[in-house]
């Protein structure tokens, strides 16, 4: 049976995840944006954790202008928390908690308008996992979210106990990264 594209039945929205230890999550849901933007789709990218300048902040300021109307993007973060080396530095538990939880008012805000038809919450399992919000919280924005509105959510460690609440889940693995071998980062690959 040699069926057409067409005749696959198709859900109005649905709750991706990308999670897991290797990279290409946040990658990952750029692309997504990029093909729903391609799609004719409005599309809220929130962004948690990240305030360092990095690749995909230059992207999506240039496509702005693009997509006036079409694109929000929100960065929230404070950095780095409870990395070791790596934590920002001179930022307190409070402004951590602080900035996690405007970037959730945020995305929470986006999720449940009807406005969008995406909306990306990058980084927001990191969010979770170090309690700057808490797992209630992610499970109110997957439930709350407006019915024709998808939802991608990244970053490490996505609580399992909520994978039947998704729809598409990937786990991103580490075969290899030379970060293992004592080198941080790579600008255009990593960051």
């Amino acid at each position: 049976m040699n069926m057409a594209f067409e005749d696959y039945k198709t859900k109005q929205a649905v709750a991706v995840v990308y999670t897991g230890e290797g990279k290409g999550k946040t990658s990952a849901s750029v692309g997504l944006m990029a093909r729903a933007l391609g799609t004719g789709w409005r599309v809220a990218f929130i962004q948690f954790i990240k305030t360092w300048k990095v690749g995909e902040h230059d992207f999506i300021h240039k496509i702005e202008p693009l997509f006036a109307k079409k694109l929000l993007f929100y960065k929230g973060g404070k950095g780095f928390y409870q990395a070791g080396e790596l934590s920002a530095k001179d930022v307190t538990e409070t402004e951590h908690r602080q900035a996690a939880q405007t970037t959730y008012d945020q995305a929470f805000k986006a999720a449940t308008s009807g406005k969008f038809d995406l909306v990306i919450c990058d980084e927001i399992n990191n969010a979770v996992h170090h309690k700057l919000i808490t797992k209630n919280q992610l499970k109110d924005l997957i439930k709350k979210r407006a019915l024709k509105t998808s939802l991608c959510l990244t970053g490490r460690n996505f609580p399992k106990d909520l994978l039947p609440m998704v729809d598409i889940a990937t786990n991103m693995t580490k075969l290899k990264h030379h970060f293992d071998k004592k080198y941080l980062a790579n600008k255009g690959i990593d960051f």
